[in-house]
């Protein structure tokens, strides 16, 4: 069973979609540290989602195409294959091509400082409803970071159109000061339109694996059910990696 603080009220993680392995080059642990550390938590997967080679120190493109030789078990813990795509541009652009997506099982997207060239709200705005609509994307992490304020409704609204996913980062609370607010509106506004939600830890140290105390708190607060939560779920997991299978297939007409 999880440690205490990894549990909120309903609320009960079966896994962790957004951590970050050394190849992040601002991390500190392996696959193998975060598996034997999500397995000592009782989750019965994790995500490692490296950053994309637009972030300084992250890894090459050929990276993202090679994980296919490890494992799907680690650990007894699922593995699931991603990224976190840097948004470059007000045009939702990602630093990954499609031919190296379609190789991996998630792909969460983010406005990061040092990788995005726009500026100002209706900019930010622009890139993430633009990300948004990409099939190869997943969801957009951290939409709370007010570094890149967003209008946050018409962000909602667009992950419900798409069928995409919304991240509340428990990271966000220690390392992006200001995030409580903008997380409590975006887990306010995803109960009003009915949008789907993840909880992740933005791990970048494996004894962080799972960690969600606050992020669930700001669940709470906002009244989202536990049916709305991706990773409360194993099924709900399943179907969120197959719906992306179907996308890309469609897409590619296979």
């Amino acid at each position: 069973m999880l440690e205490k603080g990894y549990l909120m009220n309903e609320f009960s993680l079966k896994a962790d979609l957004h951590v970050h392995t050394i190849a992040s080059g601002h991390a500190y642990s392996t696959v193998a540290e975060l598996a034997r550390e999500a397995a000592a938590k009782g989750l019965k997967a994790f995500a490692f989602t490296d950053h994309g080679p637009a972030m300084p120190g992250g890894p090459h493109r050929y990276y993202f195409g090679n994980l296919r030789v490890l494992p799907h078990i680690i650990e007894g813990v699922k593995v699931i294959r991603g990224v976190e795509l840097n948004i470059l541009n007000e045009a939702g652009e990602v630093d990954l091509p499609p031919r190296y997506l379609s190789m991996l099982d998630l792909a969460w997207a983010g406005l990061h400082t040092l990788c995005f060239d726009g500026s100002g709200e209706g900019s930010y705005t622009r890139a993430a409803l633009n990300a948004l609509k990409n099939p190869y994307i997943d969801g957009l992490v951290h939409p709370g970071n007010p570094d890149f304020p967003l209008e946050a409704e018409e962000v909602v609204r667009q992950a419900k159109k798409y069928n995409k996913v919304l991240e509340i980062n428990n990271s966000s609370f220690h390392v992006r000061h200001g995030s409580l607010g903008p997380c409590r509106q975006f887990a306010s506004l995803a109960v009003k339109h009915g949008a789907m939600v993840v909880v992740n830890s933005d791990a970048h140290f494996a004894s962080d694996i799972g960690r969600s105390e606050k992020a669930l708190e700001v669940l709470a607060e906002a009244g989202v059910p536990e049916k709305m939560v991706i990773n409360c779920s194993m099924q709900k997991i399943e179907q969120l990696l197959q719906a992306r299978l179907d996308r890309i297939k469609n897409l590619e007409g296979r």
